[in-house]
């Protein structure tokens, strides 16, 4: 399990990296002169997904153990 988290930690860095290498060449919104933008703001929406889902499920879905009682 370490060597896979190593290798996605690797994989991340390697990604943002290459994002300020290469940045657009010519960015047609202002979010897209900003490098990495992309990464961070898909990564933060699932954060905020993954948040949003769980309070969801925690206050909405889930019943007491003696609901059909």
């Amino acid at each position: 399990m370490n060597k896979l988290r190593l290798a996605l930690y690797i994989g991340i860095a390697a990604v943002c990296l290459l994002g300020f290498i290469f940045p657009y060449q010519h960015p047609h919104f202002w979010w897209q002169k900003i490098p990495v933008f992309d990464a961070v703001f898909g990564f933060a929406g699932c954060i905020a997904i993954i948040l949003f889902a769980k309070t969801l499920g925690h206050f909405w879905l889930t019943r007491d153990e003696d609901y059909y009682d």
